[in-house]
């Protein structure tokens, strides 16, 4: 069955406001999932504090919202923390389970993507917590990200082994040319 795109769904930045949303999704995606590998789920003072790292540190953070409720969130950091790194970030994403299959995703991942790129960053990075998550990587290799290794038995949680996946795609003219 095709996604349907919720006919209201709106993609903007995050604000300070939306963090006890943000808290509540990510609570949820850390108890039940695989896509982060925190074990325990960070309050809201401390997903603030992540989310002014983020924003003050030039990275976008975006919200996407469906009939006026929060639907997921995406935002980008530094790949790592080194200087020659600099133009190169990391997503991370998260839909609201009752929300899944429905483009929201897509959406909000070709919006970070746009993002990154009138910023200037060259390349971005996807960490998918779990070989199983099938969804994220059939995501990410339809918005132009390509499969660059699979790290086995990496991370433990919910008493078994998982894999990370990293699948990376260029942005604006990725490595043709020299940054500015």
């Amino acid at each position: 069955m095709p996604f349907r795109i919720p006919a209201m769904l709106t993609i903007r930045p995050a604000r300070a406001a939306d963090i006890p949303a943000i808290a509540g999704l990510y609570r949820a995606a850390v108890e039940t999932g695989t896509a982060t590998w925190e074990i325990d789920p960070p309050d809201e003072a401390e997903m603030l504090r992540r989310f002014e790292a983020t924003t003050q540190g030039g990275y976008p953070y975006l919200v996407a919202e469906a009939g006026g409720a929060l639907a997921g969130y995406a935002y980008a950091g530094a790949y790592r923390p080194r200087r020659a790194y600099r133009f190169t970030v990391e997503n991370s994403i998260y839909v609201d389970p009752a929300q899944q299959g429905r483009g929201i995703g897509r959406r909000l991942l070709q919006a970070l993507i746009d993002d990154c790129a009138r910023r200037g960053f060259r390349q971005m990075v996807a960490v998918i917590g779990d070989s199983d998550n099938v969804g994220s990587r059939k995501l990410h290799a339809a918005l132009g990200f390509t499969l660059i290794g699979v790290a086995p038995s990496l991370g433990y949680k919910f008493g078994r082994w998982l894999d990370q996946v990293l699948m990376q795609r260029p942005l604006g003219t990725g490595d043709a040319s020299a940054p500015d």
